[in-house]
């Protein structure tokens, strides 16, 4: 993940520093410790990253098996 900075916040009578991601989806700046989708900013972003998992846009690399149908007619 790429650090783009921090903020300040008063919490509980103490100043706490927030750190600040970004979303690997839209790259737009996101409170860490504060969103429930993380590491996405919403869940737009999320959505849409499973989405591309889910119709193969992405991949892990590897050798690619034969399919358990021909497997079975063996």
């Amino acid at each position: 993940m790429v650090d783009s900075g921090a903020t300040m916040r008063l919490w509980g009578g103490k100043m706490k520093t927030l750190k600040k991601r970004l979303c690997p989806q839209c790259r737009k700046d996101v409170v860490w410790e504060e969103n429930p989708y993380r590491p996405f900013c919403s869940e737009r972003c999320k959505l849409i990253d499973l989405g591309a998992w889910v119709t193969e846009d992405y991949r892990i690399p590897g050798e690619k098996k034969a399919d358990d149908d021909e497997e079975e007619s063996e």
